[in-house]
């Protein structure tokens, strides 16, 4: 202990006698750290970290997995079957996230909610911050259990906090619901991207939701159910057990395919996005140890020449009786020092990043956030990173100095550097530097193109100019024959608002949150199985006027009109996928499919995006409005304006809405914000390889500045002496910044090549990710070259400024 504590002071010593390296060490080493932790602290929230309630270990998400396509939606029926028949489970619950109309003390909003079986938090195992919450016993049929549970941050905005509100009565959708209790600060069930405002007794959806009736449908599947394990059980014999009840129900009720169901961790939708985001966290973490690996070697490479500069001081301590085991240490001792302070700055980088990206939304009409902070897990992370760098470029340059003969050093006076063609340890590592350099700055070109292609992709319609109110008729309180009647007065109001060219109502957008499907027959099918089915389509119920609203193209056709309502001939339009899916090269127009009823196809459109941008090509299909009514209503209103959705138009419509129903929740912004989440994906990876490739830049920028610079300033005579004897101009930099260019071509086509081979893992956080764009290629070219030119410019100059007679009479 006393000589690690002299070590330590000495270690000490030496930093505030090298400032500037001490300060260019913990600069670097807080860069890789800082982003090690952002990225590790994301993953450990989203992945790693258990959920927050008892016994977390014990809860699972179920999925299904039919032909590698994994879904989360279950039915009624389908839930309750499981729930009696498994042996596996302590208990089993349902949810389903969806808007709801809120309106408590003269206010109105519109918020999520969620509809919960009555077993929801006694499954959970959570208890409420005040109240009580709602349980089975509470429940006696149909419409029988007006109660709900406010989450705490609802409670604290919207009712200011107030400790009297159980047991009062709040509106949800013009329906009166007593307040039973409030939920316990941070809970927000069981998925982070899914934070809910209150939760309900699922069994009042009928009354709840204007008429809509899934509890008794086998066929409706719109259900999240979670599990909690009993002790004894493993996920594997859940799954056995569960399945095996599945495939019963199959053949019970002459279902084409059993569920098939598969636990997963829940939190992120089970496996369809916890895969997605797994994928993509992981390779981001990938990519932030190269980063930390390019430092590494950075600082190697700078240990190695400080290391070399002290080759006479160690050689005299060697002769002086110290062991080379003493020396290695007190080198290891220096590099952890700086390596530890490092670390430090980057986790304290790493914890304010952290807490702003807790703090931002994701531009999305759902509540969503995220608890990203830096706990234990972190900060050990950000230490064992720290140490193991410290032993790594302490190791390797002090072990390569201590090997050579202290008698030589000392009897020749000084170390020479070669000025041949060796390879040094100093090469190698620059070398390594510029390798991962070139990897990183082609990952970040290759999500930067990768945002451009989303942002220009062909979505099948033009959100620029595009405002958008969204409402739904049923938190108003509208009856079915009063929906399409408020929706045809808006349309006819909307048109006149100064600015707007064109408007459509949908019931749904394309790349929406709410996606929906329905299975499509060739016409003359009687047996409607789902294998019998040519295809699921996207479907959409939309107005006449929506199709130029959205300027998506008619190919063939006409559009629909208002003479397509209810009791005429039902007709439909469908997009060109599915019209070449039923009917070949023939005509689709005139001709019939079955979504159960026979309908009459009158158009096709073009075909676009409806789910996800790396979509295949998918069928789609639109409904006329007034034949196929729909509560929830999307008004599309195209500006005259050039670019973006003009703020008058917005003004209009918000205008035009309150004074036709004051107290109808509604939400307005324009098209281009809509697609926000869908976009969110692609910003978030351009931004983390785009923040990646810059610092492994910059890394490789100082890497060879300092080898130049070291080059030149240990070679000053022998340059001298070459510009005394007429070496060129040429001839001296190659000289002095020969190694440090030729290393630069060498690492970046090797780095090429090694992008290449990474485009496997790039497909997997960029959207149409290849590292062989022409594009792509040139910029990482032009990237190095940047590079290369920057870090070698000052060393270059002072190589050519030397003056060889002033130069010999110093020496």
């Amino acid at each position: 202990m006393a000589t690690l504590t002299q070590d330590l002071r000495f270690g000490l010593r030496q930093m505030r006698r090298s400032p500037g390296f001490a300060a260019t060490v913990i600069l670097t080493m807080a860069l890789g750290i800082g982003a090690n932790a952002v990225v590790f602290g994301i993953l450990n929230a989203l992945v790693l970290r258990p959920l927050d309630l008892p016994m977390a270990h014990q809860l699972y998400f179920f999925n299904q997995v039919n032909g590698g396509q994994v879904n989360t939606a279950f039915s009624y029926p389908d839930y309750l079957d499981l729930r009696e028949r498994n042996s596996t489970l302590q208990g089993l619950t349902a949810a389903r996230f969806n808007r709801v109309g809120v309106e408590y003390g003269g206010v109105a909003a519109r918020t999520w909610f969620t509809e919960a079986s009555g077993n929801y938090f006694d499954v959970l195992g959570v208890k409420p911050y005040l109240g009580r919450f709602f349980h089975e016993t509470d429940e006696h049929g149909p419409n029988s259990a007006p109660y709900a549970v406010i989450a705490y941050d609802e409670w604290k905005t919207m009712m200011n906090g107030d400790v009297g509100v159980v047991g009062k009565v709040i509106e949800l959708n013009k329906q009166p619901y007593t307040i039973l209790g409030i939920a316990p600060k941070n809970f927000v069930g069981t998925e982070l991207f899914a934070h809910p405002g209150l939760w309900v007794p699922m069994v009042n959806e009928e009354k709840l939701e204007g008429g809509y009736k899934f509890l008794e449908s086998r066929g409706d599947h719109g259900l999240w159910l979670v599990g909690r394990l009993k002790p004894d059980v493993t996920r594997g014999a859940a799954e056995s057990n569960l399945n095996t009840v599945a495939a019963q129900l199959a053949k019970q009720y002459q279902q084409d395919e059993t569920l098939n169901v598969r636990l997963a961790k829940p939190g992120l939708l089970g496996d369809l996005l916890g895969g997605p985001v797994r994928a993509f966290l992981y390779g981001v973490m990938l990519l932030a140890g190269l980063v930390l690996l390019a430092a590494c070697a950075n600082l190697a490479s700078l240990f190695a020449a400080r290391a070399g500069d002290r080759t006479r001081e160690l050689a005299v301590r060697l002769a002086l009786g110290s062991t080379r085991g003493r020396i290695l240490r007190q080198l290891v001792v220096e590099s952890l020092l700086l390596s530890v302070v490092g670390g430090a700055a980057g986790l304290a980088l790493g914890r304010g990043l952290l807490a702003a990206l807790s703090q931002l939304k994701p531009p999305a009409d759902m509540p969503v956030g995220l608890d990203v902070h830096a706990d234990l897990r972190v900060t050990l992370l950000a230490l064992g990173l720290s140490v193991i760098c410290g032993m790594f470029f302490g190791l390797a340059p002090g072990w390569s100095v201590i090997r050579r003969d202290s008698y030589q050093v000392i009897k020749s006076g000084a170390v020479k550097t070669a000025g041949g063609r060796r390879w040094t340890l100093r090469d190698g590592l620059l070398l390594l530097q510029i390798v991962l350099c070139s990897i990183l700055v082609t990952s970040s070109l290759v999500s930067v193109r990768g945002l451009s292609r989303s942002m220009h992709a062909n979505f099948g319609f033009v959100p620029a100019n595009v405002t958008l109110a969204t409402f739904d008729l049923k938190m108003g309180g509208y009856t079915d024959e009063q929906v399409l009647q408020f929706q045809k007065r808006v349309l006819d109001e909307a048109v006149a608002i100064p600015g707007v060219e064109q408007v459509g109502i949908a019931s749904r957008l394309p790349l929406g949150l709410d996606s929906s499907t329905t299975s499509i027959y060739r016409d003359g099918t009687t047996d409607m199985r789902p294998s019998n089915a040519v295809a699921t389509a996207n479907y959409y119920e939309v107005s006449p006027g929506y199709i130029k609203a959205a300027k998506t193209r008619l190919i063939a056709g006409r559009d629909f009109t208002w003479e397509d309502k209810a009791g005429a001939p039902q007709v439909a339009l469908i997009n060109q996928t599915l019209a070449r899916l039923l009917y070949g090269s023939a005509d689709p127009v005139g001709n019939y499919l079955i979504r159960g009823d026979r309908i009459r196809v009158i158009g096709v459109v073009e075909d676009g995006k409806y789910t996800t941008l790396n979509e295949d090509q998918t069928e789609a299909i639109y409904m006329p409005l007034a034949q196929s009514q729909s509560s929830t209503t999307v008004l599309l209103a195209r500006a005259k304006a050039t670019a973006g959705a003009d703020p008058e138009v917005a003004a209009g419509l918000q205008r035009l809405l309150h004074g036709l129903d004051p107290g109808l929740p509604l939400s307005i912004g324009s098209w281009q914000q809509g697609l926000g989440m869908v976009l969110f994906p692609a910003i978030a990876a351009t931004l983390a390889l785009g923040t990646m490739g810059l610092l492994a830049a910059m890394l490789a920028l100082t890497g060879i500045f300092g080898m130049a610079s070291y080059s030149v300033s240990r070679r000053l005579r022998e340059l001298g002496i070459r510009m005394a004897l007429g070496a060129a101009r040429r001839q001296i930099l190659r000289a002095a910044i020969g190694r440090p260019m030729q290393l630069l071509v060498i690492g970046s086509v090797l780095g090429l090549a090694a992008g290449g081979l990474a485009n496997k893992l790039l497909a997997a956080i960029v959207y149409q990710a290849t590292s062989r764009d022409p594009l792509v290629l040139i910029g990482v070219v032009v990237s190095m070259a940047a590079v290369g030119a920057l870090a070698a410019w000052v060393p270059a100059r002072r190589a050519l400024g030397i003056q060889p007679s002033r130069l010999l009479r110093e020496e």
